[in-house]
C-alpha cells in the first residue's frame, strides 16, 4: 500500500459568502412558518406548516414542497426552450443539437400522429418475440431487447472495477420485475395482496389493449406473475443490496458460463460488441442461476408472454392514449396516489431530459446558470469539505491511523458543479419528426451503446450520472465524487438573494449530505481512489457500526400513516447523510461568521435559527399516503418529515438555538443521541 501522506489544501473562509452587506439579503420564508406550533415540539410543522396548509399537493404530483415546486419550475424553463427549438428545428442542420432537441419534442407533442400509429412502433419487437422458436432464439431476443435498454430478465452494462477503479468492467444485475421491489411479490398483508391482484388486472388490461382476447390476456397475466415471482425470490432484498461486498463477484466470462451453462455469454458479448476478455462482475449470482434454470425449465411460450409484457410495459408511456392512460392508472394513481396525469408538454420535457439530457441541458444551463453561480457554490463546497476536515481531526472515537486515511479520502473528493466540462455528443442519434416511439427507441439504443463503449477502457471521470436540469445531487463512491446539477442550484435550495444563514441551511446540508455519503455505511467501505477494501482499523469500524446502529434504531421507531415503520437499515445511508450534512452545514456557517461582525437577526430570527428553519423549509414535503407506503418499502430516503426532525433532534446546537428543554419532543435524551461526524 502506498504511503498515506495526507495533503489537505482547502481552507475554510471566515468571510460572508455572497455579499458584504448581509442585511441586504432576505432571510427565511416567514409566511411558511406555523407560529401556532412550538418548534421544540414538532419542528417540521413549525418550519413549513403554513406553506403546506396553503399549498396542497397538486393533482398531478405525489409530493409537494417549495423544493418540489422548484423542480416543476425547472420544467417550465425547459418548456420554453423546447417550444422555441421545435419551431426552428426543421431549418436546423441535421444531427445538430437544435434538430435533435426540437424534433424529439415536436414528435412527442404530435398527439394525432401518436394516436394514428397506435402499437405499430413496437410491432417489430413483438413480431421478433412471436417468431422465437428455440433457446438460441430466446437469447437473441433478450440481447436485442437489452440493446434497446429493455432489461428483462437482467441488466447488463458498465461499471468501474471495485478493486481497480481506474478501469471499467462489465456488470450484471438483477432486473425484469414489473412491481417496484421484490418484496411486493411476497408480503402477505392485505394491501400487498391487493397490489398483486391489481397488477394481474393491469397486465391483463394491457394485453387486451394490444389485441389479446380476455381469456388469453388473463392467462398471460398469470404467466408473467409466476415468472416474475420466481425471479423476485432469487433477488436480494433492498437492504442486502446496500452492502457493496455482497454484490462484489468479479470473475471471467468463463466463470460466468459455469454459473449459467444455458446462456452463451461469449456469444452475448460478441453480439453486443463487447470484449469478452474484460473482467465481469455478477452482482447477484443466485439471480443468474435462477435465470439459467428458467431458460431450460420455462416453456418458450411462457418466455414469449413474459418478454411481450416487458415490451408493452416499457413502451406504454410513449404509445397511444389508451396505453398511456392504463399505465398511469396503475403505476401513478394506484401505486403512488397521483390524481391526474401531467400535461403532455411536461411529460415530453421529462422524456427528453431522460434520453437527450445533455443536449437539452446545454440549452438549459445557458439560460439559467451563470458562471458566477457556479463559483459561489464551489466556495460553499470548499467550506463544507473543510468543516468535515476539522471535525474528523477532533473526533475522540477514531484512532489517528483511521483519521489519517479518512482525511486522505476527503482530500481527494472531486466536486462537480452545474454541468459537465465536456458535453455528450448525440449526433449519431437518428431523431425524426414523425415517430415519437421510434425516437425513444433510437435514443435508448444510443444510451446503451454509449454505456457499453466504456467497458474495457479507463474510467472517464468527466462523465455525469445526472442531467443538468435535474433537481437532485449524488455521491459516487467508485469515483469519490460529489455532483450538484444546475437544476438543484436554484431557489429555494440556493438563492443569490438569500443571506448566508439561509443558503447554508438550504443547500449547505445537501452539500454536506453528499460529502457524508463518502463515510456512510456504504461509502465507508471505499477508499480515496474508490477501491472497495477495509481501510479502517477493526476497532474503529466496530465503533462506527455501533454509532450507525443508533441511527437504525432511531428511524425504526418512526411510522407513517397506517402505522408502517420505516426500515432503519434501508434508510441508514441517507440518514447518516442528513445527520452529517446538517451538522457540517452548521459548522461551516459558524466558521463563516468568525472574525466578522455578527449578522443581525432577520425577522426576529438569529442566524442559527434561520439555518435550521431553512432546512425545515427545504425538506417540507407533503407526501401522499400511497407514496409514503412505497417509500417505506423501497426508498433508501426517509420521508421529508423525518429528514427534518430526525437529525435535528440529535443536535445540541438545535436545542440551544431554540432554547428547548431537555424533555421536549425535539430533543432526544442525551444517552440516545446519535452522532457520527
Amino acid at each position: 500500500m502506498r504511503s498515506l501522506k495526507v495533503v489537505f489544501v482547502v481552507s475554510l473562509c471566515s468571510t460572508a459568502l455572497f455579499a458584504a452587506d448581509d442585511s441586504a439579503l432576505h432571510g427565511v420564508y416567514v409566511g411558511d412558518i406555523n407560529k401556532s406550533v412550538n418548534p421544540c415540539v414538532n419542528f417540521f410543522d413549525y418550519a413549513n406548516g403554513a406553506w403546506r396548509q396553503q399549498n396542497p399537493i397538486p393533482a398531478t404530483m405525489v409530493r409537494w414542497s417549495r423544493r418540489w415546486e422548484s423542480g416543476e419550475t425547472n420544467k417550465e424553463v425547459l418548456h420554453g426552450i423546447l417550444e422555441e427549438t421545435a419551431t426552428q428545428s426543421t431549418k436546423a442542420k441535421p444531427a445538430s443539437t437544435d434538430q435533435l432537441v426540437g424534433d424529439y419534442y415536436g414528435a412527442c407533442m404530435d398527439e394525432k400522429a401518436v394516436e394514428e400509429r397506435g402499437i405499430q412502433p413496437i410491432r417489430p419487437d413483438l413480431e421478433l418475440i412471436k417468431s422465437m422458436k428455440s433457446r438460441a432464439g430466446l437469447q437473441k431476443v433478450i440481447t436485442h431487447l437489452n440493446e434497446e435498454a429493455l432489461f428483462a430478465p437482467f441488466a447488463f452494462g458498465s461499471n468501474p472495477d471495485r478493486h481497480e477503479p481506474t478501469n471499467v468492467i462489465a456488470d450484471f444485475e438483477a432486473s425484469g420485475l414489473g412491481l417496484p421491489d421484490r418484496d411486493y411479490y411476497f408480503k402477505d398483508d392485505e394491501k400487498s395482496k391487493e397490489t398483486r391482484q391489481k397488477y394481474l388486472e393491469h397486465i391483463a388490461t394491457v394485453f387486451r389493449l394490444a389485441g389479446s382476447n380476455a381469456a388469453d390476456a388473463s392467462a398471460a397475466a398469470q404467466t408473467v406473475m409466476k415468472m416474475e415471482t420466481s425471479l423476485a425470490g432469487a433477488s436480494m432484498t433492498n437492504v442486502e443490496l446496500r452492502d457493496p461486498k455482497a454484490t462484489d463477484h468479479k470473475m471471467t466470462v468463463a466463470d460466468a458460463q459455469k454459473l449459467s451453462p444455458n446462456f452463451q455469454w461469449q456469444r452475448y458479448f460478441s453480439d453486443l460488441r463487447v470484449d469478452s476478455k474484460v473482467p465481469f462482475n455478477i452482482g447477484e449470482p443466485k439471480f443468474l442461476t435462477e435465470v439459467d434454470r428458467q431458460l431450460t425449465t420455462t416453456p418458450i411460450a411462457d418466455w414469449k408472454t413474459y418478454l411481450t409484457w416487458h415490451v408493452l410495459r416499457t413502451a406504454s408511456p410513449y404509445l397511444s392514449s389508451k396505453f398511456v392512460d392504463e399505465d398511469f392508472a396503475f403505476n401513478q394513481k394506484y401505486l403512488n396516489g397521483a390524481q391526474e396525469m401531467k400535461p403532455r408538454w411536461k411529460r415530453c420535457a421529462e422524456s427528453e431530459d431522460n434520453l437527450l439530457g445533455e443536449a437539452l441541458g446545454k440549452k438549459y444551463v445557458e439560460k439559467v446558470f451563470p458562471p458566477g453561480a457556479k463559483t459561489r457554490v464551489q466556495e460553499m463546497v470548499k467550506n463544507i469539505l473543510a468543516a468535515l476536515h476539522d471535525d474528523i481531526q477532533q473526533l475522540t472515537w477514531m484512532s489517528p491511523e483511521t483519521k489519517q486515511k479518512a482525511l486522505l479520502k476527503l482530500s481527494t473528493f472531486n466536486p462537480k458543479i452545474g454541468y459537465p466540462d465536456k458535453w455528450k455528443d448525440y449526433s449519431s442519434v437518428k431523431i425524426i419528426r414523425s415517430s415519437y416511439m421510434g425516437n425513444v427507441i433510437e435514443a435508448s439504443k444510443f444510451a446503451v451503446r454509449d454505456d457499453l463503449n466504456l467497458i474495457g477502457k479507463p474510467v472517464d471521470r468527466g462523465r455525469w450520472g445526472m442531467t443538468p436540469p435535474t433537481s437532485n445531487a449524488y455521491y459516487n463512491p467508485l469515483l469519490n465524487e460529489i455532483v450538484f446539477p444546475a437544476g438543484i442550484l436554484v431557489p429555494p435550495l440556493f438563492d443569490v438573494k438569500a443571506n448566508d444563514a439561509v443558503n447554508y441551511g438550504s443547500i449547505g446540508p445537501i452539500i454536506g449530505h453528499e460529502i457524508s455519503h463518502g463515510f456512510d455505511d456504504q461509502g465507508a467501505q471505499f477508499d480515496e481512489v474508490g477501491r472497495l477494501h477495509d481501510w479502517w482499523t477493526p476497532g474503529d469500524y466496530k465503533t462506527f457500526q455501533t454509532r450507525a446502529q443508533c441511527v437504525v434504531d432511531q428511524f425504526n421507531s418512526y411510522t407513517i400513516e397506517g402505522g408502517m415503520h420505516h426500515n432503519g437499515k434501508l434508510v441508514l445511508g441517507e440518514s447518516i447523510g442528513d445527520l452529517g450534512g446538517l451538522r457540517l452545514g452548521y459548522l461551516a456557517l459558524e466558521k463563516s461568521m468568525e472574525g466578522n461582525p455578527r449578522p443581525t437577526s432577520v425577522d426576529g430570527f438569529t442566524p442559527e435559527q434561520q439555518y435550521f428553519i431553512a432546512w425545515g423549509q427545504a425538506r417540507g414535503d407533503e407526501i401522499r399516503p400511497e407514496t409514503q407506503r412505497q417509500m417505506v418499502l423501497t426508498d433508501p430516503h426517509p420521508i421529508g418529515k423525518y429528514r427534518v426532525i430526525g437529525p435535528m433532534s440529535n443536535m445540541p446546537e438545535f436545542q440551544k438555538a431554540f432554547s428547548c428543554k431537555d424533555d421536549d419532543p425535539m430533543v432526544r435524551p442525551a444517552d440516545q443521541r446519535c452522532a457520527i461526524w
